[in-house]
């Protein structure tokens, strides 16, 4: 589940940087709560994809 969420959130970003359609610094507060979930699972041990 949260991988999802942070899959979504980078491709999200993605899209916001090459479009240069960016809401601000929400975009990239976005990119990085979806770092941080990849950084827990795998401090966690768990598979990340």
């Amino acid at each position: 589940m949260l991988t999802t969420i942070a899959v979504i959130l980078i491709i999200l970003w993605l899209l916001g940087v090459i479009t240069s359609v960016t809401i601000g610094g929400f975009i990239h507060i976005l990119l990085v709560v979806a770092i941080i979930m990849i950084l827990v699972r795998l401090i966690k041990g768990e598979k990340v994809l």
